[in-house]
C-alpha cells in the first residue's frame, strides 16, 4: 500500500527535496532549485513537491531528536553508563533524572528538527498560494494537506517547549518572538478546523503516509484531550467527540495482532491511521536496532552492522505488563516476553497470564542461529566492583542494576517494539507510526471517563484494547488502571510523557529518579540555550 505516493516523491523528487531539518535560524531561508519557474508544470511535480514536507518526518527514529527527549524524560526508557559508553557529558543521565538543563543538546536537535518541519511547510505553502493565484485549481487540496502537516509540528513544539515563536510567514525577515503555549494551541486548533472538511477521507495507496481527514481529526482529538494542560481549560467533550468521528468513519480498526502493526512490511496494519514509511536504502534513519540493542546482538540478527548497546526499559515500567495476582513474587517476571531463539521470536507463558504486548521488549537468553548463545566478552565491566551476575552469555535483564558509571552491559529489557530485520542494515523498513487508532479508541474512553466516571462506554473502549491484547478485561476504570493501560499499550509511541503530564505523574519516583529530582514540575523543556543566543528576542521557559 505505502509505495504510490512515496514511490511518485522518490522518482521525482529526491534529488531536490531533502532539505536539513537540523536547522537553528528559524529565519533561514531554505530556498531549493525548484521554482516554480522551473517545476511546479505537472500533477507529479506537485506530488513530489508535497512530498518534501513529509521527508522532515525522517528524523524520528533517530537517537538525541524529538522521540529522545520525551521517552528517556518519562518513565519508559533510560540510558545507564556502561563504563566508558554512554555518558556523554551527563546529558542522558540529566534526561532521566530531570536535571537537564537549556545547554543539553538533545533540546536544540529537536528544536531544529521541528522547526525544519515547520519552514518547509511555510516555503511550500507560499509556493502554492503562488499557483492558485496564477490560477491553478489545484492549489486549495495541497496548501490544505500541508496546514494540517505544519499543524502537526506545532502540536509537538506546544506540547514540549510551551512558549515558542508561531512563524507562518515564510518571507519574514524579523527575529520571532515567542508566542504562549495558548496562542499556539488556538492556532493548531485554527488550522485543523479550517483544512479538516477539505482533506480526503479516501483510505488507499494514494494517500498512505499523508494527511488524510481522519488524522487531523485523531490530530485534533489527542490535542484537546491534553487541553487543561495547555490552555487551562479541559475539553473533555471535544476530545471524545473527535475520536468518535474517527471510530464512526469506520476506515480503520483493532488488528488482530498487536505486533502486526509494527511489522517489518507493516503497511497493510488496518490500524496505523499515519506513519512515516521508512525504506533501508530510500528512506534511511530508523535506527532503534543500533541504538538499543547489545553489541553482540550483532550475531544475533546477522545484522551488517555492529548495534550501540544504549536504551533500556525502565524495569518498573517493564513489570507493569505483568499481572500481580499471576505473578505475586518479589522479583516479577524475569523471561516474561519476546526472546531471541535461533531467529525466531516467542513468547513464553510459563508464568501466569502473558500480555501479548510484551512483544514491546526483548529479554533473556539470546541465541544465534546456530543454537549458541551469544557472547558478551565485556561482562565483567569496566572495573570487577560490578561484573554482571549473568556471565558472558548475552542474557537481556530486566534488573538495572545502577543508573552510572558501572551498569551492567546486559541489564534492561531491551526495545522490541518494531520487529529486526534479520540480516538488516542499520536503518529499518518499518514505517513509523505517528497516529493510531487504538490510541483514538483510549482518547475517547478517558475523554468519557472524566465527563463521567461510570461511563460503560469508556470501560468498553478500554476493554477493546485488554481483549486484544489477551488480558483479563477490567471490571471498573480508575485513574491507575487507565494510565497504566496507556502505558502498555502506547509504548516507545511519544505518548508517555504527555500522559504523565496529565495524569499528574510526572514528577514521580521511578527508575533512579527520585521526586525531589529536578525539573519533574515544570513540565516544559527549556528554551535551547543556542536559540537564545542566536535571537535576543526569545524568553526562556520559567524555572530554567
Amino acid at each position: 500500500m505505502k509505495k504510490t505516493f512515496y514511490k511518485k516523491f522518490m522518482a521525482i523528487g529526491l534529488g531536490i527535496s531533502f532539505l536539513t531539518f537540523s536547522c537553528t535560524d528559524l529565519n533561514e531561508k531554505l530556498y531549493d532549485r525548484v521554482t516554480a519557474d522551473n517545476f511546479f508544470k505537472t500533477n507529479d511535480e506537485f506530488i513530489a513537491a508535497l512530498g518534501q514536507a513529509y521527508s522532515n518526518f525522517g528524523g524520528l527514529g533517530n537517537h538525541s531528536n524529538l522521540w529522545s527527549i520525551n521517552e528517556l524524560t518519562s518513565d519508559e526508557l533510560v540510558i545507564t553508563t556502561k563504563g566508558g559508553d554512554w555518558y556523554d557529558g551527563g546529558v542522558l543521565q540529566q534526561l532521566h533524572l530531570h536535571t537537564f538543563t537549556s545547554d543539553n543538546g538533545f533540546f536544540n536537535n529537536a528544536w531544529g528538527f521541528m522547526y525544519g518541519g515547520v519552514n518547509t511547510c511555510n516555503r511550500l505553502i507560499a509556493q502554492f498560494e503562488g499557483l492558485k493565484a496564477g490560477g491553478n485549481k489545484d492549489a486549495d487540496a495541497f496548501i490544505a494537506e500541508l496546514r494540517a502537516v505544519r499543524a502537526l509540528w506545532y502540536y509537538w513544539i506546544m506540547d514540549g517547549f510551551g512558549n515558542a515563536p508561531l512563524v507562518i510567514d515564510f518571507k519574514s525577515a524579523e527575529p520571532p518572538a515567542n508566542s504562549t503555549r495558548q496562542q499556539i494551541y488556538t492556532f493548531v486548533e485554527s488550522e485543523l478546523t479550517a483544512v479538516i472538511p477539505l482533506l480526503p477521507t479516501v483510505k488507499d495507496a494514494s494517500t498512505y503516509g499523508r494527511m488524510t481527514k481522519w488524522a487531523a481529526l485523531a490530530l485534533r482529538s489527542k490535542m484537546y484531550l491534553n487541553a487543561g494542560v495547555y490552555t487551562g481549560t479541559p475539553q473533555w467533550q471535544k476530545a471524545a467527540d473527535d475520536a468518535k468521528a474517527v471510530i464512526d468513519g469506520g476506515k480503520y480498526g483493532l488488528e488482530g495482532s498487536y505486533a502486526d502493526n509494527f511489522a517489518v512490511n507493516n503497511a497493510g496494519s488496518n490500524e496505523n491511521i499515519f506513519v512515516f514509511p521508512y525504506d533501508k536504502v530510500f528512506a534511511g534513519g530508523f535506527n532503534w536496532p543500533m541504538m538499543t540493542l547489545h553489541y553482540a546482538s550483532q550475531d544475533v540478527y546477522k545484522f551488517t552492522a555492529q548495534p550501540w548497546n544504549g536504551y533500556q526499559v525502565v524495569e518498573e515500567f517493564y513489570n507493569s505488563y505483568v499481572d500481580p495476582a499471576q505473578n505475586p513474587g518479589p522479583q516479577g517476571p524475569v523471561w516474561l516476553g519476546l526472546t531471541k531463539d535461533a531467529n525466531k521470536d516467542k513468547v513464553s507463558d510459563d508464568m501466569g497470564t502473558v500480555d501479548a504486548r510484551l512483544t514491546n521488549f526483548v529479554v533473556g537468553p539470546q541465541y544465534k542461529a546456530d543454537g549458541t548463545q551469544a557472547q558478551d566478552p565485556g561482562f565483567e565491566g569496566p572495573t570487577t566492583k560490578q561484573p554482571d551476575p549473568d556471565g558472558s552469555g548475552l542474557i537481556f535483564t530486566p534488573k538495572i542494576n545502577q543508573l552510572g558509571p558501572d551498569a551492567w552491559r546486559q541489564s534492561g529489557a531491551r526495545i522490541g517494539k518494531y520487529a529486526y530485520e534479520v540480516g538488516g542494515t542499520p536503518n529499518m523498513s518499518n514505517d513509523f507510526v505517528i497516529l493510531r487508532y487504538s490510541d483514538i479508541l483510549l482518547t475517547r474512553a478517558e475523554a468519557l471517563w472524566r465527563l463521567s466516571n461510570s461511563s460503560s462506554e469508556a470501560l468498553a473502549l478500554v476493554n477493546q484494547v485488554r481483549s486484544r491484547a489477551k488480558v483479563t478485561a477490567f471490571t471498573s476504570l480508575t485513574s491507575d488502571n487507565l494510565m497504566a493501560e496507556r502505558g502498555r499499550e502506547m509504548f516507545a509511541e511519544l505518548t508517555r510523557r504527555q500522559d504523565m503530564v496529565r495524569f499528574g505523574t510526572f514528577g514521580n519516583k521511578y527508575g533512579f529518579k527520585t521526586a525531589a529530582d529536578g525539573k519533574a514540575t515544570l513540565a516544559l523543556f527549556p528554551i535551547p540555550k543556542q536559540q537564545l543566543d542566536a535571537n535576543k528576542k526569545l524568553v526562556q521557559n520559567p524555572g530554567y
